[in-house]
């Protein structure tokens, strides 16, 4: 931006195009990534809360089935809709890279519409199938649902791991000479990106879910000081946290996976992550204002004394922009850890035989989190979308190159946000309505 002041109408117009574009781009991924996320993990909650009530015969568990079965119709309902204008973008405001990597990132998009296709069959099932269909059947299609939407998440996230890393095509003077689909999905990132987005998933909306029903029964022991006997808030707890507490605690391992792989095949991104300016033996790692000696060195390559490279040795009009991918790194790092703890916590608890609704600091530390894994979510993302520029694929397609030359892409942009905005309030509505009938 700084010779932005140097450029003429045209080439000022095209940057302001380009940036509308990402703003706009940025504003439609970060409003689907959250439903996107409770599409994965609410289907599971509803088919535990079946699965217990069919076990245990206890109506508690078969009124939270139905209710989060509401639940997930509704944001699967959002999340339809919002995706659908994201593949609509793709082709509208980025022609050169769908041109590029249609070969490649065709057949798993195609898989994903198989996922959310079967997805919505099955939900149809299980929401209008309770008295319909068979007990096992009705329970088959909520668990169909779950697996239909993770799924999903597993092709999209192939597709953005190869825009990272990209592999299976081959360019020749600027034009694809050959093209492998099952190598570009199998690309270098896409293990550790699938299963650090999986347990984002089920980490925030399991703590999102165990947040809200905590806060309802912190609610009601300040009316009752002898402690809330509420069992559906207390199911609904201890269900969230059957999810959130082994993808809290594990999702600090996946993120040492994904560190890792972007030390070692995006190494411009690792460095903007960390803010290091200079390629350095036994470079420190730095967490929420604390330097720890040595340590980016020993995380990313397992050596205390392993060479790490700095902004410096990539040319100026490659390098990621730092502040942003920094500090949206810091604030993933701290809301995990933070989750990971809280979570470990709540374990403790469970595992020494106590209520954890009889613990009024542990439900007021997980009402805290309850937005934090959307908000790590939503800083992850800026890491690995912010942290690839200036490509959109990785050293293939710069995205200034990628973008549509129709001008005017503020007026777009500025639309959609209203949208986002409007169907945001009409969900939020939505589920404070559920939530309300019990609270």
């Amino acid at each position: 931006m700084a010779g932005a002041a140097g450029l003429d109408d045209g080439e000022r117009d095209a940057l302001n195009d380009l940036l509308a574009a990402r703003a706009q781009m940025a504003l439609s991924l970060g409003f689907h990534i959250v439903f996107a996320e409770i599409g994965i993990a609410m289907p599971l909650l509803m088919v535990l809360a079946e699965w217990r009530w069919r076990r245990s015969g206890d109506p508690v568990y078969l009124q939270l089935a139905r209710r989060w079965a509401k639940g997930t119709a509704i944001l699967f309902a959002v999340g339809a809709v919002s995706g659908t204008v994201l593949s609509f973008e793709l082709g509208l405001l980025w022609p050169s890279f769908m041109r590029l990597a249609g070969p490649v990132i065709g057949i798993p998009f195609a898989l994903e519409g198989f996922a959310f296709f079967t997805e919505a069959i099955f939900l149809g099932v299980y929401l209008y199938g309770w008295e319909r269909v068979s007990p096992r059947a009705h329970l088959m299609a909520g668990l169909i649902v779950a697996l239909s939407g993770a799924a999903s998440a597993l092709f999209v996230v192939m597709v953005n791991a190869w825009m990272n890393t990209p592999a299976g095509i081959t360019i020749e003077a600027g034009r694809v000479t050959a093209v492998d689909p099952i190598a570009g999905m199998l690309n270098p990132s896409a293990f550790q990106q699938v299963v650090h987005m999986l347990l984002a998933a089920y980490a925030s909306t399991g703590l999102a879910v165990a947040g809200i029903h905590a806060f309802v029964l912190l609610r009601r022991r300040g009316m009752d000081p002898s402690g809330p006997r509420d069992p559906f808030h207390r199911h609904a707890l201890m269900l969230a946290l059957t999810i959130a507490i082994p993808s809290a605690l594990l999702q600090p391992i996946s993120g040492d996976m994904s560190a890792r792989a972007v030390a070692r095949w995006q190494p411009a991104k690792l460095a903007a992550m960390e803010a290091l300016p200079d390629t350095r033996r036994g470079a420190p790692l730095h967490v929420g204002g604390i330097e720890i000696p040595r340590g980016l060195s020993l995380l990313a390559f397992r050596d205390a004394d392993a060479e790490v490279t700095g902004l410096s040795a990539f040319p100026a009009d490659e390098r990621p922009p730092v502040a942003p991918v920094f500090v949206a790194f810091q604030v993933m790092v701290i809301l995990g850890a933070l989750m990971a703890l809280v979570c470990g916590w709540a374990a403790t608890v469970m595992a020494r035989g106590r209520q954890i609704a009889e613990r009024p600091r542990l439900l007021a530390a997980l009402a805290v989190l309850t937005p934090a894994g959307f908000i790590a979510t939503e800083a992850g993302w800026t890491v690995t979308e912010v942290g690839r520029q200036p490509w959109v694929i990785g050293g293939i397609l710069r995205t200034a190159d990628a973008v549509t030359p129709m001008p005017g892409l503020a007026i777009p942009m500025v639309v959609f946000a209203l949208v986002y905005i409007g169907l945001a309030a009409v969900v939020a509505s939505a589920i404070a309505s559920l939530v309300g009938e019990t609270a």
